[in-house]
């Protein structure tokens, strides 16, 4: 089966969700706007089409929608296809995946759950490449010291850290200033725009054509103002 995906609206922004005939393939967490998560998958798998989801695809998206809106989910049982995700990495995320929304791990427990203390580097490295964030909640997993660690993510650890607190995991550090400047920066680009292409309260919208004009960054339903990332100082 040829491999597709599908955008979809949630609480945090712009989702995408890829498949094929053996499961999910990938989970984009939400670029700056729909636009760019749409490019971002697409440079993940470029011979995927854009398309309505399946029965199985639109329950694992219900359920993503609803963990990330505040409620009680459990995706352990999304089939996800492995194919080509090395052993190691395969052991790390079937540890990750029994951590239950509002709790966390850190890197070195995973490591002596897999039986080596000393792997918890080779742990934090294997959830970066995590291909299904959300799925394999690498989110939940935390630096030593219960700090916050890494994200590679769009928005870095304000965006680890927003969904942790949707799930009712403990405050874990506070905003940054880097935090404080992307939100007025927000602020200040206030626009609105109708977005297109995505999954919401109505169902699937029709899949833009992969020839069409990449768009300008849209208002997402639910948000007043569109999700621009504003440059951080000293980062280009």
């Amino acid at each position: 089966m040829t491999k597709q995906f599908a955008l979809f609206a949630t609480a945090i922004g712009p989702c995408a969700i890829a498949w094929g005939g053996r499961g999910i393939v990938g989970v984009q967490l939400p670029e700056a706007c729909e636009a760019d998560t749409r490019a971002r998958m697409r440079r993940r798998l470029p011979d995927a089409s854009e398309a309505p989801p399946p029965p199985a695809v639109e329950r694992a998206i219900n359920a993503i929608v609803a963990l990330l809106s505040g409620a009680a989910r459990d995706l352990s049982a999304i089939g996800l296809d492995m194919d080509g995700v090395p052993d190691f990495n395969l052991r790390v995320y079937a540890v990750a995946r029994q951590i239950p929304p509002g709790a966390t791990l850190t890197y070195g427990e995973i490591a002596r759950r897999l039986g080596d203390p000393g792997l918890a580097r080779a742990v934090g490295q294997a959830l970066g490449r995590n291909p299904f964030p959300i799925i394999v909640p690498c989110h939940r997993v935390l630096a030593a010291g219960g700090k916050l660690g890494g994200f590679s993510a769009n928005g870095g650890a304000s965006t680890k850290r927003r969904m942790l607190a949707i799930e009712g995991a403990p405050a874990i550090g506070g905003p940054t200033l880097f935090d404080a400047l992307d939100a007025a920066t927000s602020s200040a680009t206030r626009r609105t725009t109708r977005p297109a292409g995505l999954i919401g309260r109505n169902g699937p919208k029709a899949s833009q054509s992969q020839s069409d004009t990449r768009p300008s960054c849209t208002a997402l339903p639910g948000h007043s103002e569109p999700l621009v990332a504003a440059p951080r100082p000293g980062k280009r």
